[in-house]
């Protein structure tokens, strides 16, 4: 039998309210008290931690897999078992952001390895054997065709091994024509007077082929901010600032090279680091407008809340695990090609799983016809796509003056 305490004359240590259990009824404080042994504390510290463990194991399954049951749950006052929708949403929330972010530069690297390397041999001896400067000039436009075709914007780096390729096959190209027209060979002493080292010489190259090199226009960015006279000073500084800052990152992005890798790195860091404020600005517009889709329901703003809370959980479990997978069939594709297949209908099985998923809970949680349920959803998909699209754009003019 459970052994009964009596608490008769214990008082409050905060409050001296006289005790009737282990808490206080007045102001909550319990009886017990925090000076204890480390022993008792790491017992305590891990009762908590598989406290929380626990309900992590009873939220996240049926997040996934059961539309709306967690926020049926939460509404019929079952809730101790599983995490609060908040708190769910902003650890996904933070969790999908941040692996996102290092899987952007997991992958790029990966596509960077599996890039075709360009079929254009660079030796010594490209052109030895041609005898017109106009064989030379056709294959020097072959061979920077085959550059041209396996370049890829995105992928700067490799763009700049195709730079340096092609610089080598021109200046090889120069030499052989130099010489096929008895002129001394491009480097020597006798060549002719080394234009003046100005800037546009070095921005735009012409060499003997008579073709304009592919060069980068290092011009500095003619953006400038001009102070708002009824904005206060400090608005103003921060205007400024940021434009400081979005001049240095498109400079660095036109110059190409390190500064680009560098602009673009603090670009991304930018982005990732407002995405999150943004998504949560986005939780009360999209509970407002599920409010004003189905006001005649007359239910509270809090529950159309919570709807959106445990929505954008899923949304960000969905994009968790979608980010998992990519990373997973980047890793395994090099050592086995055949379980890249079942890892890619995994990631189209998440793809079409999100909105069945918030069709469904729609339908479960507001329980309407299944034809009145489709218009709402489409409706309420509409606004928010164009709210979310205009939020994330306001993100990424905030990543790019980062």
């Amino acid at each position: 039998m459970k052994e009964v305490v009596s608490y008769d004359g214990v008082h409050c240590a905060n409050c001296s309210a006289p005790m009737q259990g282990e808490y206080c009824h007045h102001c909550g404080q319990s009886i017990h008290t925090v000076l204890k042994p480390v022993h008792h504390m790491a017992e305590d510290a891990l009762e908590t931690v598989l406290h929380v463990d626990g309900r992590l194991f009873h939220t996240l399954p049926p997040l996934f897999t059961k539309p709306g049951f967690l926020t049926l749950e939460y509404f019929a006052g079952r809730r101790q078992r599983y995490i609060a929708p908040f708190r769910l949403m902003f650890i996904l929330c933070l969790l999908a952001f941040f692996l996102t972010h290092i899987a952007i530069d997991v992958l790029t690297e990966h596509r960077l390895t599996e890039s075709v390397t360009p079929s254009v041999h660079v030796s010594e001896h490209t052109f030895d054997d041609l005898q017109t400067p106009a064989e030379v000039k056709h294959l020097l436009d072959e061979k920077v065709a085959e550059l041209d075709s396996a370049r890829e914007p995105s992928l700067h780096l490799a763009d700049a091994k195709l730079d340096d390729a092609e610089k080598i096959l021109r200046a090889q190209a120069a030499a052989r024509i130099a010489v096929l027209q008895g002129a001394p060979a491009a480097g020597s002493s006798a060549a002719t007077p080394a234009k003046p080292a100005t800037a546009d010489a070095e921005d735009q190259e012409t060499d003997d082929t008579g073709k304009r090199h592919r060069g980068r226009t290092h011009g500095s960015t003619k953006i400038h901010f001009t102070p708002v006279a009824w904005l206060p000073e400090f608005a103003n500084a921060r205007l400024a600032h940021a434009t400081a800052n979005l001049k240095a990152n498109l400079a660095g992005i036109s110059q190409g090279g390190a500064a680009k890798d560098e602009a673009i790195e603090r670009i991304k860091a930018g982005l990732f680091g407002v995405l999150p404020q943004t998504m949560f600005l986005m939780m009360p517009l999209f509970a407002l407008l599920l409010k004003l889709v189905y006001l005649f329901k007359r239910r509270l703003y809090m529950e159309h809340l919570i709807v959106a809370l445990h929505s954008h959980a899923f949304l960000f479990l969905t994009l968790l695990l979608a980010v998992v997978v990519a990373l997973l069939k980047a890793w395994i594709e090099p050592h086995a090609a055949w379980a890249a297949y079942p890892l890619r209908w995994i990631e189209w099985g998440l793809a079409l799983w999100a909105p069945v998923y918030l069709l469904w809970m729609q339908k479960r949680i507001y329980r309407q016809g299944w034809a009145m349920t489709i218009f709402k959803y489409l409706l309420v998909g509409w606004c928010y796509t164009w709210l979310l699209g205009s939020a994330l754009g306001i993100a990424v003019m905030l990543g790019i003056t980062h």
